[in-house]
Parts: C-alpha cells; structure tokens; sequence
C-alpha cells in the first residue's frame, strides 16, 4: 500500500491537548488518506503498558475523527483500534510525540511506548516518537516535524514482523543541525536514582523520585549516545520479551 492511501490513527501519554500530538497530527496529516486522533483525557505519563480494569471507560468525542479517552495511553490505543475505528482498522499507529525522550530503560515505562506495543500486539504496524529537550523551556518541535516525514516515509517501506515496533527519538538541536538518522539498540539509562524525602502536613512521610538517571552517554550503537550526538534515533523493539540466550542456559541446566 501506498502511505498516501494509509489509515493512521495517533496517540499519547501527554494528553490530547498536547503540543507534541497536535505537532503529529499537523505533520503527518498531509502525507496519508486519513488521520484518527484517540488519546487519554489526561497526562498520563511512566504509566507504561497499563490497562483499566476496574472500572468502565468513557469515550469523548472532541470533533471530527478526534476523540480523548478517561484511561491509560494503552486504553486509548486499545479503544481506538477495536471500538473507533472498528469499521476501518487502522494501517499504523503512530504514538507521541512524547515530549522528552524515551531511551534505554525509558521505554519500560514510557506510556507513548506502551500505546506503540499495544498497537503492535492488535497487529497493526506501530511507531512512537519523542523530542529530545535538554531544557524544558526550549523543546525542538520544528525538528520533530521537519525531520518527521522523512523518517516515516522511510519506514513505511520497511517490512517487519508483527511483534515488533519502533522506537523513534529525535535530538535536542535545530533541523539543520541533525546529524543523520541511525538505527539503535536500546541504551542503558535507568530513572530513580534521586529520591527526596519529606514529611506531609499530618506527619506522615512521603518520597518523590526525581527526574535523575543513571546513564551511559558512551556506549556506541545506543539510541542514548546517538541522540546525544546529533542523530535521530530508530530503535526496533518487540512484544517478545524472552531472553533467547538465557532460555538454551536455562535448557542445558535442567536436563
């Protein structure tokens, strides 16, 4: 199929007024057939691959093929495919754009990620896209949709298995700035590392964990190290997490 002829449906972990979803949308809306926005209520960020269980899920329409979603990124995308767009199943799904990155143990937690896998695990080939921010009052939008079209047309012609996603993240520097766009593995870069303690009004404590990683920038072939040189970052991922090495060890012992 053609990428002018494809069925796209978009979603998030920041909210469905996000700047970084509206800068998806905007850019992506000229490329495809048709474009369907579902996405949660509200921020919804390190909520990873949840599900709402326990309680019904209410569907907002907003306007025209643009609905939110009082649950999880993984609500929304679950929603999206099966009860929005159940008389015309989406060709892709395209998640973010998350505003910060999500790279190394990032996408363990990362909604945007989890909205991609569940996209994937519906059998629907899926991407998710985050900008890069070193500061919070500066973020490159403009990067993210120039470079954009670029990578997904790229992308759309890459054949891959079901049970893998993409993982796209783009660099804190201006578009001409880009320094190529490089396929990853995932990097190492684990959050929770810096907790503050306090003491609520009645007395009881609490903890809050901080934005602090413990990271390695170094590492060659990362998705860590590349962004932070420059590069935008494609990192495949899958549905599988069977650790296959592990799985012969585990064989040989047990005989």
């Amino acid at each position: 199929m053609n990428l002018k002829n494809a069925r796209v449906l978009i979603s998030n972990d920041d909210g469905i007024g996000a700047p970084g979803l509206k800068t998806l949308e905007r850019t992506i809306k000229p490329l495809v057939k048709e474009v369907w926005v579902v996405g949660p209520e509200t921020e919804q960020s390190a909520t990873s691959h949840s599900l709402t269980l326990r309680r019904p899920l209410r569907i907002r329409k907003i306007s025209k093929q643009r609905y939110g979603v009082d649950g999880t990124p993984t609500d929304s995308v679950l929603l999206g495919i099966s009860e929005v767009m159940k008389e015309c199943r989406p060709d892709i799904v395209l998640t973010g754009i998350n505003k910060g990155g999500n790279l190394g143990e990032d996408v363990i937690y990362s909604g945007t990620v989890a909205a991609a896998m569940e996209g994937a695990l519906l059998g629907v080939r899926s991407i998710a896209f985050s900008q890069v921010y070193s500061d919070t009052r500066t973020v490159h939008w403009a990067s993210a949709a120039h470079w954009l079209p670029v990578v997904i047309k790229q992308l759309w012609k890459t054949d891959l298995p079901t049970n893998v996603f993409l993982n796209v993240n783009f660099p804190p520097v201006n578009p001409n700035d880009v320094t190529g766009i490089e396929i990853t593995r995932q990097g190492r870069r684990k959050i929770g590392g810096d907790l503050t303690p306090g003491t609520d009004p009645r007395g009881a404590k609490y903890y809050w964990i901080g934005p602090q990683r413990v990271e390695d920038r170094v590492a060659k072939g990362t998705d860590l190290e590349a962004v932070l040189r420059g590069a935008i970052s494609i990192t495949p991922l899958s549905t599988d997490l069977t650790h296959n090495a592990s799985l012969k060890k585990l064989k040989a012992t047990l005989k």
